[in-house]
């Protein structure tokens, strides 16, 4: 039964309103040079030409999202005017006056409204059985606050500087949805969301196939294999047209204009390094850190010699060259990720499990993108996050994995904010957010979640957090191996998003009964 009722929805602008009021108080904390980034794109939307929008390059933060974001960008300018004009103008690198800083914060809060309706839809469609009349341990109150008070939605978003909440905003309506079966706006939404940051390409797959199989193909055989005599051609057209329509409108004016070569080459800038400066916790900073930990072992027992100086722990966004194992180029990256999401998207094909089964393949194919792509920014773990949220009420088994993948994931996040002024307020955040996260979905489930080995690894995150800004910071070895601790932070982190990651991917592949829904 989906929470719907309209008289049990006051509470919900309450809990809106108070996420905005603290996002408010954070108007003045530190921002990254995101914050710059975005401040040059509606530089380079109000006061060029469209024609020069990708040729533009006074700034090294040149525009490389995709042409809807631009458009975006554009719309907010014009805005952004009316506060500061200085902020518009292309050769002001770096200008960041009080009128500015504050247009571009409540450009985020306000956007944000996108995201805060897209929880009320997904809290809508959540599946709740009959049980405690108490608001605070129903589903779909748990979701609202999983989702509005997300502690890398806060920080990403509001202090280090991005439009997460209104990217990911359209994602969750998208999947709201096809979760209420309106499937066309489903796809409508998410091929809006491709035009608008192209990192959500990798979870097309699990859009493509699911709509395909569940939505194009209307019967299936006895045996559960499609019924390919029932493939509906108007459906498909409709979904054809579709995606067509909104890509045109993106990228028709760059390719009547002859510019879709250049715009693609900022879209994949392949010469960025395999690692983000911060490391993502991910398969990649495993790996780096076996090759170093082999370049070490065989320079010390002459196995080894003359070896290139490794970069990778240097704090850089650059390419670099393994030492003992084979380098990783962008298209080995591609091939694992696509490798990697093979498996689940077969899953949903061979056997059809509604939007529930789209909705954790997704999650899966966000997961797959994370562990094994190409310069993955450590932020980008929210992509995998947010929609699992909605899978963690409905499930016993999804609410101990989200706790596992969000508490390392979130704290994978604080390397972001790295001045002082800030650790108040981050550990403040996650320790609330994580608190809650455990008691809440523990009340809904009538019991723990994890078991010893997983609680145990969850506390070496303190120890991690302690001995990398407490400890480390007395010892010599700071100033020679200053990027030490990013490093630790980030393999450690690693474990926890991989043993997410594979619990995740076997509850996709384990065998069901249960029949094709829409």
């Amino acid at each position: 039964m989906a929470a719907s009722t309209a008289d049990s929805w006051s509470w919900f602008p309450a809990l809106a309103l108070g996420v905005s009021f603290l996002k408010c108080l954070m108007i003045n904390s530190y921002h990254s040079t995101d914050f710059e980034v975005h401040r040059n794109w509606l530089a380079i939307t109000h006061s060029l030409p469209v024609s020069k929008w990708y040729h533009e390059s006074t700034s090294e933060w040149t525009l490389d999202y995709p042409p809807l974001f631009a458009w975006f960008e554009y719309g907010l300018s014009h805005v952004a005017q009316h506060f500061d004009k200085k902020m518009l103008v292309v050769q002001n690198l770096g200008y960041a006056s009080p009128a500015t800083v504050l247009f571009q914060r409540l450009s985020v809060i306000a956007t944000d409204v996108v995201f805060i309706y897209a929880v009320r839809e997904c809290c809508r469609s959540v599946r709740e059985e009959k049980g405690s009349k108490d608001l605070l341990v129903r589903p779909y109150f748990i979701l609202a606050a999983l989702l509005l008070w997300n502690y890398g939605l806060l920080i990403v978003d509001h202090i280090h500087f991005q439009y997460n909440g209104f990217l990911c905003g359209i994602l969750l309506l998208s999947v709201a949805r096809h979760l209420q079966g309106r499937h066309l706006e489903g796809a409508f939404l998410f091929a809006v969301l491709l035009n608008l940051k192209h990192i959500y390409l990798y979870i097309a797959p699990a859009y493509g196939i699911f709509l395909l199989r569940s939505y194009c193909f209307t019967k299936d055989n006895t045996d559960g294999s499609v019924r390919w005599s029932s493939l509906s051609l108007v459906r498909l057209i409709a979904l054809g047209s579709i995606v067509i329509s909104v890509c045109a409108l993106s990228f028709g004016p760059f390719i009547a204009m002859g510019q879709l070569p250049q715009v693609l080459s900022r879209l994949f800038p392949f010469k960025r390094g395999l690692c983000h400066a911060y490391w993502a916790p991910n398969i990649w900073a495993l790996y780096n850190v076996v090759d170093k930990a082999l370049s070490v072992l065989g320079l010390r027992l002459k196995l080894l010699a003359n070896l290139p100086k490794a970069s990778m722990t240097g704090g850089l966004v650059q390419e670099f060259q393994h030492s003992v194992l084979p380098s990783v180029s962008p298209s080995a990256t591609l091939i694992c990720t696509l490798v990697s999401i093979l498996p689940a998207v077969l899953s949903i094909w061979r056997c059809p499990r509604g939007a529930r089964g789209f909705l954790r393949c997704l999650v899966v194919c966000a997961l797959c993108s994370f562990m094994f792509g190409w310069h993955v920014h450590e932020k980008a773990i929210l992509m995998a996050i947010l929609p699992l949220s909605v899978l963690a009420v409905e499930s016993r088994e999804d609410a101990g994995i989200f706790l596992m993948l969000a508490t390392t994931g979130h704290y994978s996040l604080f390397p972001l904010l790295f001045t002082a002024t800030e650790m108040p307020t981050k550990v403040l955040l996650i320790l609330l957010f994580t608190l809650y996260s455990f008691t809440s979905l523990k009340k809904l489930f009538r019991g723990f979640l994890l078991n010893t080995l997983e609680v145990t690894y969850l506390l070496g995150l303190i120890a991690v957090e302690i001995i990398c800004e407490v400890v480390y910071p007395l010892l010599p070895w700071k100033q020679t191996l200053p990027f030490v601790t990013l490093l630790a932070k980030s393999v450690y982190c690693s474990l926890g998003v991989s043993y997410s990651f594979i619990r995740l991917y076997l509850s996709i592949l384990r065998p069901t009964d249960k029949p094709k829904e829409l």
